[in-house]
């Protein structure tokens, strides 16, 4: 597992899953485009709708529950990095958000 910045994402291979881990009331404030929202408490039973052939970067509010679900996706064998700073570094640095969906 990595740490990775804002840049990292922007320039990342089209092809990475981007997973918003945070809860749903948390979204309001929007999204990064085409994350797939899965809470961090559900992750391990949804762990199936993800595809291990990807790099995945899980995001939360700060980093915290993201880096601890890139730890347990790493321990199954998934490629999975974290969003140093979370979406509050991403809100911060203007970039765009989407709505998510109802």
């Amino acid at each position: 597992m990595q740490e990775v910045t804002t840049a990292d994402i922007l320039a990342a291979d089209p092809d990475v899953q981007i997973i918003d881990v945070r809860e749903a009331a948390e979204l309001a404030t929007g999204m990064i485009e085409d994350a797939v929202h899965i809470p961090s408490g559900e992750i391990l039973a949804r762990v199936a709708e993800l595809d291990k052939s990807r790099r995945i970067i899980a995001v939360c509010h700060g980093g915290g529950r993201s880096g601890r679900v890139a730890e347990a996706l790493t321990e199954l064998g998934y490629t999975a990095d974290t969003l140093i700073g979370g979406m509050s570094g991403w809100e911060a640095e203007e970039l765009p958000m989407v709505s998510p969906e109802a």
